[in-house]
C-alpha cells in the first residue's frame, strides 16, 4: 500500500471529504451487518475468572490512540506485571513468550514491533503475544506473574477484566463502525469503561528528543520524519513546521529497498522516528536517527481509586 493510498483510508475513517462521506453512506448496509454481530457477541459472551488481575488497555477507533505508551506507564508501577498482546506484524503464530522478568527471549520478528518495544521498554516485566489472550493469561500465571495487562483487549468479551478505554485527542467526525467509519465498536461503547481516559484531559504525551540514548534540545534543522504508525500526522505537532513526513502503513517491515531509497533520496537530512519504529530500524545503522521518547503523564483528576478498589479484590493486592 503506497503512502497516498494510506492516508487517503485514515481520511476516509476519521475526517471524511464530502465525496468519503458519499462512500461511507453507500457501505452502510455493510456497517449494519457489523454492528449486529459485535451485539450478538456481546450479548453471547460468557466472562471467564482466571483469578489473577487482568487490566485491559482498548479503544474503540481503528488505529493507536497511546494504548502501548499507557501500558508501559501502568505497569512500571507493578512487579510480576505480564503484558498480553496479540502482536501485529510479527511472522509467528500461536504463543511466544518474548520476555520473562526482563530477559529478551524472541527476536522481533517472533515478537512484532510493539512487543518489543515492549519487552525493552518494561525490564521487570513479562510480554506474551498470542492470538489467544486467554491461553497468554493461563500462562502468564504458570510463570509466576501476579497481574496481566491486556494490550487492546477491550473486544475480548469473555474475559472479565478491568476496562480502561482510551479516547482520541480529536474526535473523529465520522462516528459509524466499519466500512463506513474508523470504529471498531459502536461509539456507544464507552459506557462500559471502568476508567475513560482522553487524551489532552486525563492524559497527555510527554515527547524527548535523544540520539544515541542522550537527551538533545535542538533539533536539526532538515527534518525527515520516518514512520509506521496509524495516523502518522499527528506526531507532526511535535516538530518544526517544515517536517517532511515519510510514514507507511501501521506495522510495516522497513525493507532493504525501502531504506536505500530514502538514504538516497534525502542524503543532507536527519531522520525522526518513534520507539515502536526504532526497534525495526535498528537493523540498518542509520547514523542520523532521532528518538521521538514518549511518556504518557496522567492528570491528578483521574480516578484510579477505582482501579485500586478493584485490585484489593485480589488477595496478592489487598492492604
Amino acid at each position: 500500500m503506497n503512502k497516498k493510498l494510506h492516508l487517503w483510508i485514515e481520511e476516509y475513517l476519521f475526517f471524511p471529504t464530502p465525496f468519503q462521506q458519499l462512500i461511507s453512506f453507500l457501505v452502510f448496509p455493510l456497517t449494519f451487518i457489523y454492528m449486529l454481530i459485535i451485539f450478538i457477541k456481546r450479548a453471547k459472551a460468557k466472562e471467564i475468572d482466571f483469578g489473577i488481575p487482568v487490566i485491559s488497555i482498548g479503544n474503540i477507533i481503528v488505529g493507536g490512540s497511546g494504548k502501548t505508551p499507557v501500558t508501559i506507564k501502568l505497569a512500571k508501577d507493578y512487579d510480576d506485571a505480564c503484558i498480553v498482546l496479540r502482536g501485529y506484524g510479527r511472522k509467528s503464530k500461536g504463543l511466544y513468550v518474548i520476555s520473562n522478568k526482563g530477559k529478551i527471549l524472541e527476536d522481533i520478528s517472533i515478537s512484532g514491533d510493539e512487543a518489543m518495544l515492549l519487552a525493552k521498554s518494561l525490564p521487570k516485566a513479562t510480554v506474551i503475544v498470542s492470538e489467544d489472550r486467554r491461553k497468554a493469561i493461563v500462562k502468564a500465571k504458570e510463570l509466576g506473574c501476579k497481574i496481566v495487562f491486556l494490550d487492546d483487549g477491550f473486544s475480548k468479551y469473555d474475559i472479565k477484566k478491568f476496562n480502561i478505554l482510551l479516547r482520541p485527542k480529536k474526535e473523529p467526525t465520522n462516528i459509524y463502525c466499519l466500512p463506513s467509519g474508523g470504529y471498531r465498536e459502536p461509539k456507544g461503547f464507552y459506557m462500559h469503561a471502568d476508567i475513560e481516559l482522553k487524551e489532552g484531559s486525563d492524559f497527555e504525551r510527554i515527547i524527548t528528543f535523544k540520539q544515541k540514548n542522550k537527551e538533545i534540545k535542538d533539533l536539526p534543522q532538515k527534518l525527515i520524519l520516518l514512520t509506521a504508525i496509524s495516523k502518522p500526522t499527528r506526531l507532526l505537532e511535535f516538530l518544526p513546521n517544515d517536517t517532511i513526513l515519510e510514514s507507511f502503513p501501521d506495522h510495516y517491515d522497513f525493507s532493504d529497498e525501502d531504506i536505500k531509497s530514502l538514504k538516497e533520496k534525502y542524503k543532507d537530512f536527519t531522520f525522526v522516528t518513534t520507539g515502536k519504529d526504532l526497534v525495526k530500524l535498528d537493523k540498518y545503522d542509520l547514523k542520523n536517527i532521532i528518538l521521538m521518547d514518549l511518556d504518557i503523564k496522567f492528570s491528578d483528576k483521574v480516578e484510579f481509586y477505582i482501579l485500586d478498589d478493584y485490585l484489593n479484590d485480589f488477595e496478592s493486592f489487598k492492604k
